[in-house]
């Protein structure tokens, strides 16, 4: 199967529109932190991008404004410094950062040659409440959708080649494809013939060394003999 490929990086940055600096005064650490945005995600997907000539397609502002990469009404949508504000600003944060982005997007899988293969870059901290994680690539998918199951095996073999073994890569980990987020919304949009959304889930600690640009090449030249 061939896809058209799509580009997209949810937590692509840690700032903050000046309407709303206030609500970050004393959170300066934080937001410069794995809470505010993904380290070497935007870099990642503008390779991948770049070498896919597929369209990018980042959020322009912290995930701790408001959460693109969660539903309206989950309990993750707002952070603890905007969570407190009034119904109407909450919704203003919906209109003016959160639906043109998610709008972008879909209307981007509508529009391109279908199959669409999505791919949602991100990283990940390396440490979680004080354990240490075993991976260093995540492949995301929804298991019950045949296209993307095949995808990330051969995804999985052909990166597991090419970085001749030196890094772990799973299925699913270190978060599951199924849990809410951009792809899984729209899977519920377009069936699985026409939509593959795949999450990519790099380990930060990579981030700043050589391994980081090598890990992305890599990826980058895997996904495009599939695509």
């Amino acid at each position: 199967m061939r896809f058209s490929p799509l580009i997209t990086c949810e937590h692509a940055c840690n700032a903050v529109p000046e309407a709303y600096s206030h609500l970050f005064t004393a959170a300066q650490d934080v937001l410069c932190s794995h809470r505010g945005w993904d380290p070497g995600a935007l870099e990642m997907a503008t390779i991948l991008s770049h070498a896919l000539r597929a369209p990018l397609f980042s959020c322009p502002s912290s995930r701790l404004l408001i959460e693109a990469n969660r539903s309206v009404g989950h309990e993750q949508l707002y952070s603890e410094y905007t969570r407190g504000l009034s119904a109407t600003e909450k919704e203003i944060l919906i209109n003016q950062f959160y639906r043109p982005y998610r709008l972008s997007v879909e209307q981007a899988v509508s529009t391109l040659p279908k199959p669409v293969l999505h791919l949602s870059v991100h990283s990940f901290t390396p440490m979680w409440n004080d354990v240490l994680r075993d991976v260093d690539i995540g492949l995301l998918f929804d298991p019950a959708r045949e296209p993307e199951r095949r995808f990330c095996a051969q995804a999985m073999q052909g990166i597991s080649g090419a970085l001749e073994g030196k890094y772990v890569v799973k299925f699913n980990e270190p978060y599951k494809g199924i849990d809410d987020g951009l792809t899984t919304y729209l899977r519920t949009v377009f069936a699985e013939d026409a939509y593959a959304g795949i999450e990519l889930e790099i380990n930060q600690k990579y981030v700043g060394l050589p391994a980081w640009e090598v890990i992305s090449h890599a990826l980058a030249a895997i996904v495009k003999t599939l695509v």
